[in-house]
């Protein structure tokens, strides 16, 4: 029962949401009630949500398989390899993920304007195309793998990255979508980045779209609803396709330090 009336505390919002989203203007103005699909069609339109849903995606995907690559073989290193200095560099690694990305805006901006990319797509993939939570969420799936699987691959021939593109990877799937997952949502539902580094309309991503709904003084809630119904339904439809290896990869991360 507590499960059930917290699931419908998180959920209420949401159903206000969907509702509103497909309720007419005079509906809320209070005069004759009605229902209608056109708020989508409009907020679509108005929106140009085609060319942000592309923007996004693209960003999404470079920076969700950079950060994979970056995350894997750093994620390995830091499990499996010895080296002076390995425990200094995790801590290292820790730390950045106390530090806002707010904080590093304006160096990261004047690089990005000292190489010529703002207002390009560099500028919205390289600033989080490696990331501190990546790296630590693989290296300790890596070590809860045995390490006798990549002795009996050495054994056989393989080299480090035979071992970890054939053995670890394939068995670090878990961990693998969850960084997927996470990396994903959080770039599609990025203002910030978008915000400060790109004017041009054609960079617009959905995020963009979404903020365009919001008026200074007044608002049409309908279409601003319906918009982010828009701009929610890929991240949730994606989250529901993962969440069994999602659930899985959390719960067998952190075992070993």
């Amino acid at each position: 029962m507590l499960l059930v009336a917290g699931a419908g505390l998180v959920l209420l919002p949401l159903g206000i949401v969907a509702v509103t989203s497909f309720t007419s203007a005079t509906t809320q103005t209070g005069s004759a009630p009605g229902w209608t699909w056109q708020n989508y069609r409009q907020a679509w339109l108005q929106g140009n949500f085609l060319l942000a849903f592309a923007n996004s995606t693209l960003v999404a995907l470079l920076v969700t398989g950079g950060q994979i690559v970056t995350s894997a073989l750093a994620g390995y290193a830091l499990a499996r390899l010895q080296f002076r200095g390995r425990q200094a560099l995790l801590l290292i690694m820790l730390a950045t993920l106390v530090i806002p990305f707010q904080m590093l805006v304006i160096p990261i901006f004047l690089v990005l304007k000292w190489g010529h990319l703002i207002n390009t797509y560099a500028a919205l993939i390289l600033p989080t195309i490696a990331n501190g939570f990546g790296i630590f969420l693989l290296r300790q799936y890596f070590q809860t793998i045995p390490v006798e699987l990549e002795e009996a691959a050495a054994i056989d021939g393989a080299n480090r990255f035979q071992i970890l593109w054939r053995i670890l990877l394939p068995l670090a799937r878990p961990a693998l979508v969850t960084l997927f997952l996470f990396t994903f949502i959080g770039e599609w539902n990025d203002l910030f980045k978008p915000l400060v580094f790109t004017t041009r309309p054609e960079l617009q991503t959905v995020q963009l779209a979404l903020a365009s709904f919001q008026e200074q003084f007044t608002n049409n809630w309908s279409l601003l609803m319906a918009a982010v119904v828009i701009a929610t339904l890929p991240v949730v439809v994606l989250f529901l396709l993962g969440q069994r290896q999602f659930m899985r990869g959390i719960a067998t991360t952190g075992i070993k330090s």
